[in-house]
């Protein structure tokens, strides 16, 4: 079992930058590939980016691609999605995700956290 909770989310100006972080507790963190994943209103789950368990493979959503940056510190239990260059389209709450895949898509992921609301204003 593994508890996840995000944090870091809030308003922004457009082209501002936020990092979210996601801790996560229990079993065997580093033996989980972690994906980020967000819910704009009335919209259905987006995968943002996805990382490795070892954090040796990253991958990205296009509209993401050069702007987000997902990473991990197993030592510290917690991955991490650092989103540059903000947009008014990038605003959505945003999920962390725990698996045994490294896949985009979100019904192989196992576990996840609640949620954080990032707001992108213009």
């Amino acid at each position: 079992q593994v508890q996840l909770v995000e944090s870091g989310g809030g308003l922004v100006q457009a082209g501002g930058s936020l990092r979210l972080s996601c801790a996560a507790s229990g079993r065997s963190f580093s033996s989980y590939a972690m994906g980020w994943f967000r819910q704009a209103s009335g919209e259905g789950r987006e995968f943002v980016a996805a990382i490795h368990w070892d954090g040796g493979s990253t991958g990205y959503a296009d509209s993401v691609k050069g702007r987000f940056t997902i990473s991990r510190d197993n030592d510290k239990n917690t991955v991490y999605l650092q989103m540059n260059s903000l947009k008014p389209g990038d605003t959505a709450v945003y999920y962390c995700a725990a698996g045994m895949r490294y896949t985009v898509y979100s019904d192989h992921y196992d576990y996840w956290g609640q949620g954080t609301q990032v707001t992108v204003s213009s």
